[in-house]
């Protein structure tokens, strides 16, 4: 040894800490954000709820007191902050309403059930084809007289 006092050792083993992000498995939730990390509707509802929520209050509030007009506003917000945010099996809020109402309004109650029979209507073919074939026949039979 050159040089018995100075020892140097080297570790075989280096761990390195990196920093990770989770990946969702799902990559159709995700969707792209816009401004403030909200999404184009999200921003369009919310400034639609502004646009209506607070002319109200400043209308109301000269009237009614605060409190009352602050309430006031709340609920003609809520709407659009419900269209903005609520959204069940990937659709939103709107498609939820119209789906009820047409379920609930316009389709009707009672939906019989029925049943397109395939071999059936292979049947009535089939007889319709024998008819044909039997009206070809007598006119071959008779053929036209002429006058």
């Amino acid at each position: 040894m050159l040089f018995p006092a100075l020892k140097i050792t080297f570790r075989a083993e280096r761990r390195f800490e990196m920093a990770y992000v989770t990946v969702p498995k799902d990559l159709t939730k995700i969707k792209s954000k816009v401004m403030f990390n909200l999404t184009k509707r999200q921003l369009i509802c919310f400034s639609a709820a502004v646009a209506i929520g607070l002319p109200l209050f400043f209308l109301v509030k000269g009237s009614v007191g605060t409190s009352a007009a602050a309430l006031c506003m709340v609920l003609a917000m809520l709407p659009m902050f419900l269209l903005a945010m609520y959204e069940k099996n990937g659709q939103p809020l709107e498609v939820i309403i119209r789906q009820f109402v047409e379920v609930k309004f316009l389709r009707p109650k009672e939906r019989p059930y029925q049943t397109n029979n395939f071999y059936a209507a292979l049947a009535r073919q089939e007889q319709l084809d024998k008819e044909v074939r039997a009206i070809v026949k007598g006119k071959e039979k008779h053929p036209k007289r002429k006058a």
